[in-house]
């Protein structure tokens, strides 16, 4: 039996960009778009405020571009501060490499298992279904945004493991996948967990 993990945002990820008030390089958008007219031609950001000083950087979205070139919805959703936008725009590598950003993930994320509790503590297993009472489980890991995160950490998690055990599961050849375990993932993967 496929057990099917989730990795799910949490809210919005932190933003690394060097403050021009201070000296923190921490951002957190607020969800929060402004747009300007200059007569048939729009600019657009996005709002983020320094950790420490509270200074607003606005992360540019659209540069003087013609308002008829613009989908209707895209704009509507701007005018909302529609939060899932802000999110679907800060995982978007142009528009990182365009503002010179990176993303800070932690704390920003969860894992769902799909289990009452995510987890059986006493055997250290997901699920106490037939797959774990026979010493196997197969698990599908989806990712619901590109977060980077380490397999190992989540396969830890996941089976209420230390990361130590985990790395000796992969050197015995009990934990098996396709995609390299070690190093950070944020695509969509499955593993084989052999007791």
């Amino acid at each position: 039996m496929l057990n099917n993990w989730v990795v799910m945002p949490t809210c919005l990820p932190t933003v690394l960009r060097r403050c021009r008030m201070c000296t923190s390089e921490r951002f957190r958008p607020n969800g929060k778009f402004r747009v300007n007219a200059h007569h048939k031609l729009l600019d657009a950001w996005l709002l983020a405020l320094c950790t420490a000083c509270g200074d607003t950087a606005k992360l540019t979205l659209l540069e003087r571009v013609n308002v008829r070139s613009i989908r209707p919805e895209l704009l509507d959703r701007m005018h909302d501060n529609d939060p899932a936008l802000a999110a679907e725009l800060l995982q978007d590598p142009a528009v990182r490499r365009r503002n010179r950003i990176a993303l800070d993930w932690d704390n920003a994320w969860r894992l769902d298992t799909g289990g009452p509790d995510h987890l059986d503590r006493e055997g250290g297993f997901p699920c106490s279904n037939e797959a774990g009472s026979l010493g196997k489980i197969d698990v599908s890991v989806r990712f619901a945004a590109r977060i980077p995160v380490r397999p190992v950490r989540l396969i830890a998690e996941g089976c209420g493991l230390s990361r130590a055990e985990v790395e000796r599961l992969i050197t015995e050849g009990k934990l098996v996948s396709a995609v390299r375990l070690s190093g950070k993932l944020s695509g969509d993967f499955t593993f084989l967990l052999k007791r």
